[in-house]
Order: C-alpha cells, then sequence, then structure tokens
C-alpha cells in the first residue's frame, strides 16, 4: 500500500467517526482498534470528548488501548484540562483502562470534586484504581468529602471507590456518621455495611442506615 492510500484509509476512518449513524461510528472505532495508527490517537480523543453513544464511548476507549501507550498517556493526560466535562470522564475512564499508575498524580482533587457528576465518578474510579501504595488514606480523606452528593447512581460509585480503600475509611466513615448532614450521615453508614458483609444489596444498606439515623445517636 502506497503512503497515498495509507493517508486515504486513515481519513476515510477518521471521517467515519463521525458519522451520524452511530453504528456506522460503532464499526469505525472496532476498525481502528483493530489496525492501530498513530495517526488516529488524535481523532479517537477527539471523538471520545463528544460522542453522544455510551456503547460508542466504549468502543473508542477498547481503540485507544490498543494504541502504544506513550501515544496515548500524554494525550490523555492533557484532556484532565479541558474544558469540556466528558473529555474530562473519558480520559478518565480510558486512564484506567491502560492503568498505567503514573496518572494517578494528575487525578487532582478538582477533579475527584468536580462538579460535573460523570467526571467525579470516573476519577473517583480511576483513583481507587491508580493509587499507589501508602496513599490510601489522603485519597480516602478527600473522596469522604463527597459522602452524600447525588443520587443513587453516584452514591454507589463513591461507596465502590471507597471500599477499593480498605480498611483506612473505617475512622473516616465513623467520624462522617455524627456529620450535621443527615443524607452524608446515611452514605457514611451505608459505605461502612457494604465494607463489612460485600454480598448486603446497597438497596437494603440504605433502608437500613434511614433506620439509623431516624434512631439517632444513641442507636
Amino acid at each position: 500500500m502506497t503512503m497515498a492510500e495509507e493517508d486515504t484509509n486513515v481519513t476515510r476512518a477518521l471521517r467515519a467517526l463521525e458519522n451520524s449513524d452511530s453504528s456506522v461510528r460503532l464499526r469505525a472505532a472496532m476498525a481502528i482498534g483493530m489496525a492501530p495508527d498513530p495517526e488516529f490517537v488524535d481523532g479517537l480523543i477527539e471523538r471520545s470528548a463528544v460522542e453522544p453513544e455510551f456503547f460508542v464511548r466504549d468502543m473508542l476507549t477498547w481503540a485507544l488501548t490498543c494504541h502504544p501507550s506513550d501515544l496515548t498517556f500524554p494525550r490523555l493526560l492533557a484532556e484532565l484540562g479541558s474544558e469540556r466535562a466528558q473529555a474530562r470522564s473519558q480520559s478518565l475512564h480510558t486512564l484506567s483502562k491502560i492503568g498505567d499508575r503514573r496518572a494517578y498524580p494528575a487525578i487532582t482533587r478538582d477533579l475527584l470534586t468536580d462538579a460535573d457528576d460523570e467526571v467525579a465518578r470516573a476519577a473517583w474510579r480511576t483513583a481507587a484504581g491508580l493509587v499507589p501504595e501508602g496513599g490510601e488514606t489522603d485519597l480516602a480523606e478527600v473522596l469522604i468529602t463527597q459522602l452524600g452528593r447525588g443520587g443513587k447512581d453516584v452514591r454507589l460509585s463513591l461507596s465502590r471507590a471507597l471500599i477499593e480503600l480498605g480498611e483506612v475509611i473505617v475512622p473516616l466513615l465513623r467520624a462522617a456518621r455524627t456529620h450535621r448532614d443527615q443524607d452524608v450521615r446515611q452514605h457514611a453508614i451505608v459505605t461502612e455495611k457494604l465494607l463489612r458483609d460485600p454480598k448486603a444489596g446497597y438497596d437494603a444498606a440504605v433502608e437500613e442506615a434511614k433506620r439509623i439515623v431516624a434512631l439517632g445517636p444513641e442507636s
């Protein structure tokens, strides 16, 4: 294949990522992942920032992981400072799939407390998976400030991230049980329940937490 033909194929594949048909975009991302080329990396990252369909975004992430990390890693780190929330969340998600612990210092407090729930959730999951040994307590101290945030999905994501850090979260959760905010108290109880009993369902843990909070500090 000549260089001109290769350039044409790259251009065609990148254009397909912008097709109005999501199935075309999905197939394009899959094809790119099966035949990685450095010329695709920027296009994949740019599309990840705006792609509306979850299953296509997931394929874009997979395609990026098929490329050498020395190409994708610095570009993904740069996206963490993007003004676009989806760019931040998707880059975090992809970094979690790459699993390079060098990304951990880039997961700042601002990302862990991002106003956008999807960014924050991605930051929690990624940080919990990449935190270096000995850094669990510092991370937990930031995550604990997010207790009581959002709806069920957001709270479950935070609980899972905290639980991944292990026993270091226990004293922080117990302190949070006396917080002035009822939602924070409930979420702390739920998280400790799930830590102690991983088989307990989230909804059941919430109902138990509500009863404990209603009974007051003497319960």
